[in-house]
């Protein structure tokens, strides 16, 4: 299982930095909104969905959402910003609803809401990377950004390992542990302080505090992207949101963190942009 993991991170790894590196904004955007398509294809699945025709409903409604941010917003303009935080407040909502899980779930009978969750979360996604393209330093921080949800997630696993016993959330996803959370906030941590060493170094101690502040709220809200993820195939009755990726299970397992991290992000590099 390991191996596998491993093998298909040496893949999905390099295939993403490439496409922040050498792709414009345009091939960008329809780099990101491919994956936001097979991510949407399996949140069908996971609201209820299982036809394929009501999956490429889902899939096509939400290219639809995309291509319409695309013709009518600037990336760089304060509207797309401001939607960019509306979306993150909805992980407030989810913070609400993990923790009070299984109470208060009533919802979750509904798929037409589990359907409708998905567009606050692949929307903030897409807009915020897109956002962060469009920034002077657009691969600097998508490098950033990618490194810290990867470091916490590698650095969960093996502390995890090692020394979860106190379970996160054993309602929504037994194998979460409060030993994992800290070991993935410790590696955001170093990362974050290694990129701002070499590549921001004119920090004052101030602005080193709010980078370690960065680093913990972004991995503090991946982690309620992937136990919100974990909840709704909990509530279906999967593992995995498929079987697309060897060792990782499908596309939303992957992106799930990310999801909720990139809203995040966005936010907190722009106030330190403005401080």
């Amino acid at each position: 299982m390991l191996l596998q993991r491993v093998i298909t991170a040496l893949v999905l790894a390099p295939l993403m930095l490439a496409g922040i590196f050498l792709l414009p904004d345009f091939w960008f955007r329809i780099f990101i909104g491919l994956i936001v398509l097979f991510g949407s294809w399996e949140w069908a699945n996971i609201s209820g969905f299982s036809q394929l025709s009501a999956r490429f409903g889902v899939s096509l409604v939400t290219a639809l959402v995309l291509v319409s941010l695309h013709c009518l917003l600037p990336a760089t303009s304060h509207a797309w910003l401001a939607l960019i935080l509306v979306f993150l407040v909805w992980w407030v909502l989810a913070i609400v609803l993990v923790v009070a899980y299984p109470k208060g779930s009533g919802w979750l009978k509904s798929r037409g809401l589990r359907l409708v969750a998905s567009l606050p979360v692949f929307c903030g996604f897409w807009m915020g990377l897109v956002w962060l393209k469009a920034q002077e330093q657009s691969v600097l921080l998508l490098t950033w950004l990618m490194l810290l949800v990867w470091g916490a997630d590698i650095g969960a696993y093996f502390s995890g390992r090692a020394w979860g016993t106190r379970k996160l959330a054993p309602q929504v996803s037994p194998g979460k542990t409060w030993a994992g959370a800290y070991g993935g906030v410790s590696s955001a941590i170093v990362v974050s302080v290694l990129l701002v060493h070499f590549y921001l170094p004119a920090h004052s101690w101030k602005g080193w505090l709010w980078v370690v502040c960065l680093s913990v709220a972004v991995v503090a809200v991946s982690v309620v992207g992937d136990l919100f993820e974990s909840l709704l195939k909990r509530n279906r009755g999967i593992k995995d949101s498929s079987s697309l990726l060897p060792g990782h299970g499908g596309v939303l397992d992957r992106i799930d963190s990310l999801c909720a991290a990139t809203p995040m992000f966005v936010l907190l590099w722009y106030v330190l942009s403005v401080i």
